[in-house]
């Protein structure tokens, strides 16, 4: 279910020129390879992945379940080492030491999915977002930082719900509490897994609304998983569509949403309320990352091939047989599809 725009503060400050900032975090030809059980192929999670995500800017990473994007959220959280490739913050290639790696938790924090599972049922909700800075060793007035993430994420008076446990809490108070604890450590980019998936449509928008809020008054960076088309609507600067683990569009939010080019994308938004006209029902599961396909990696689900209209364009062979090249990071609108870039876009 999609949510309405949410409306950043009114008293917010403004933000930097996202577009024309040095990207704060930047992935370049990453991949991220597990190895097969008993002699099983390697399985090729990500498979070679430029991203760019700016100060300030939200950046919604979409697509399927079983397309790579939880495992790229990871590698770039340096939760799962890269096979190849490089992940930069700040500039700095990222150190896999643990003393490092420490730091820069500190800087890119995490926001689960589901807070029931995220929170200790047995901590407060001071303990629960204490518990960052006691990792780190905050030398700090801990009451003092504890009220004003609580107070940062929507829960007002904080002092109010210091004694609290998750139980007592609704859904939305939960997601908070658990954006409290990322807050608490004032990080410069959040990662958030699905991070309102788990919670009723009335709450999403609130949800939402807060994100933006904090983008625009603390020029937090954000990236989002999610496999909502609509949410990556409401929120983000720019989208990054990933299919089978590789990034096949991606541009401003806008274009990418209102004119996509890519057969996936179109795919993906033909199935929300508000499209127009009939869905596009791909058939089958996304392959198995251990048996990429050869040629462009959707083309065995791709609408347009079935429908003869890449024949039309003389690209169907290129379809079957020709790999396409990761798609460069940055903040430009590009897409990894054959017929796309023969047709001039295929809206």
């Amino acid at each position: 279910m999609t949510t309405s725009p949410a409306a950043p503060s009114a008293d917010a400050e403004p933000v930097p020129d996202r577009v024309a900032a040095e990207p704060l975090l930047s992935a370049g030809e990453l991949r991220v390879a597990f190895p097969g059980r008993q002699g099983a192929a390697t399985a090729r999670a990500v498979d070679g992945v430029d991203l760019d995500i700016a100060p300030g800017e939200i950046v919604a990473l979409v697509g399927e379940s079983g397309c790579g994007k939880t495992t790229l959220a990871r590698a770039l959280l340096g939760l799962v080492p890269p096979t190849s490739g490089r992940v930069t913050f700040g500039g700095r290639p990222l150190d896999y030491g643990a003393r490092a790696l420490k730091a820069y938790r500190k800087r890119v924090q995490l926001v689960l999915q589901d807070p029931s599972g995220s929170l200790n049922p047995r901590h407060t909700v001071y303990d629960a977002v204490a518990e960052g800075l006691r990792i780190h060793k905050y030398g700090g007035d801990e009451r003092a930082a504890v009220a004003g993430a609580l107070s940062r994420a929507g829960l007002r008076p904080p002092e109010r719900f210091f004694l609290r446990y998750p139980h007592e809490l609704s859904g939305g108070q939960r997601q908070r509490v658990v954006i409290a604890g990322a807050l608490v450590l004032e990080p410069e980019l959040i990662v958030a897994d699905e991070p309102v998936a788990s919670l009723d449509a009335s709450v999403r928008g609130e949800i939402l609304a807060l994100l933006l809020r904090l983008r625009d008054e603390l020029g937090l960076s954000a990236l989002v998983v999610t496999h909502d088309l609509g949410l990556a609507w409401n929120i983000a600067d720019r989208v990054a569509v990933m299919y089978l683990g590789r990034i096949v569009e991606t541009g401003a939010v806008e274009e990418v949403l209102t004119a996509p080019r890519h057969p996936y994308t179109q795919a993906l938004l033909s199935v929300l309320p508000e499209a127009e006209g009939a869905p596009v029902i791909l058939t089958g599961e996304p392959p198995d990352p251990s048996r990429i396909p050869s040629g462009c990696r959707f083309h065995a689900r791709c609408q347009i091939l079935a429908s003869g209209e890449a024949e039309r364009a003389g690209v169907a062979e290129a379809c079957r047989t020709e790999d396409l090249p990761v798609l460069t990071g940055g903040s430009g609108a590009q897409v990894a599809c054959h017929w796309a870039r023969a047709s001039g876009g295929g809206g």
